[in-house]
């Protein structure tokens, strides 16, 4: 397997010009055994701040999901545009996306990143392929991005070429047939694909201008897939866990400007949203959110083993309180005779060891019933 260590981020002009000079040797085949990696990536505030604010999330000192996917957006590309790439870029479809975020990363933390293209599978309308990122602090592996692309081609019939489904496809689009109303309304403006392509670096022709998008067989501009999910997650932000796997599928295009309808369905480990036209109702995205918390807490869940000391005092009381019992009768035996001869008897030694006994039995009896409450 090949390795390539990037210093600085080309531009993305130089990358589209790459692609499209590439396209034209580009004749399929096997992906490449290539792993593109960026070391000692530190946070931009100025630029998280304008990311949070084209995509609706809050200012804060932790870093979206989504915005480790844009860090790593030219990895990506430099995967794509490699010679040894079998796909012209153009034309490219981003079907799906799944991102695990396994704990909350810091803006103050420095990043590592590696992406390589893997999974070559077969489609009902060509091929797809994943482009895997993953994103580690120092040696700790914190999260992980995988793009799913179609590459469109003619299948034979007998191929045996099936659909092969993302992981959100087949949960979320099940489930976001259940999703009642809207729970809010988006009004999409004609801009978004630009503002988003300068704070992203994807600055595709068909996000830019209705011009260009026309060129590429768009009646309009369209919204990035990345910012439309970017945006649900956003409006989920208060109900996101520390750990979890955000999963979805792009549907129909965003064609700008737009108005859509966002709605979701909370559960106990598991969130299903879907962001669709909001006149017609067919869907952009569907999409789950699955809590990864409830698994790791699983281990923590042994108090249960606390009971086995507090079983230990309760055989332990019942030992010491066995001889104390049998102790009182045989110290109570001799003082009876006088106890009955006189009353002077009363404030005799012989008669104080019974009270004493009984104190001794009471605290041993009492520590046996805390334990039933």
């Amino acid at each position: 397997m090949s390795a390539i260590e990037m210093k600085d981020a080309p531009s993305a002009l130089g990358f589209y010009a790459k692609a499209v000079l590439n396209g034209f040797s580009a004749k399929g085949g096997a992906l490449p055994t290539l792993t593109v990696s960026q070391r000692d990536v530190r946070i931009d505030r100025a630029h998280l701040t304008e990311y949070n604010r084209v995509c609706g999330f809050a200012v804060r000192d932790t870093l979206p999901s989504t915005y480790l996917h844009v860090l790593t957006f030219d990895l990506q590309m430099r995967v794509m545009t490699d010679k040894a790439f079998p796909f012209a870029l153009l034309g490219l479809v981003h079907i799906s996306n799944d991102i695990t975020q396994l704990r909350p990363v810091r803006a103050d933390e420095v990043l590592r990143f590696t992406t390589t293209a893997t999974n070559l599978q077969p489609h009902d309308k060509g091929v797809t392929f994943d482009l895997l990122s993953k994103a580690f602090v120092g040696d700790e592996h914190v999260w992980t991005g995988v793009s799913t692309y179609l590459r469109r081609q003619a299948v034979a019939k007998d191929s045996g070429s099936t659909k092969r489904p993302s992981t959100a496809e087949a949960r979320a689009l099940v489930k976001a047939k259940k999703v009642g109303s809207a729970n809010a309304y988006w009004q999409v403006p004609a801009d978004i694909g630009r503002r988003y392509g300068a704070i992203s670096g994807d600055r595709n022709p068909i996000h830019l201008y209705a011009v260009t998008a026309k060129l590429l067989g768009f009646p309009q501009a369209i919204a990035h897939g990345m910012w439309t999910k970017a945006a649900a997650l956003a409006a989920m932000e208060s109900i996101l866990p520390k750990a979890y796997t955000v999963s979805v599928q792009f549907k129909l295009p965003v064609l700008l400007p737009a108005k859509v309808a966002f709605s979701n369905e909370l559960g106990a480990t598991k969130t299903s949203f879907t962001v669709a036209d909001a006149r017609k109702g067919k869907p952009h995205l569907a999409g789950t959110i699955t809590d990864l918390a409830p698994a790791k807490a699983q281990p923590k869940a042994a108090p249960a083993v606390k009971t086995a000391p507090k079983a230990a005092p309760k055989a332990a009381v019942k030992a010491e309180a066995k001889p104390e019992v049998k102790a009182a009768p045989k110290t109570a035996a001799k003082p009876k005779p006088p106890a009955k001869a006189a009353p002077a008897a009363k404030p005799a030694a012989t008669t104080k060891p019974k009270p004493a006994s009984k104190a001794a039995v009471k605290p041993a009896i009492k520590p046996k019933a805390k334990p039933k409450a």
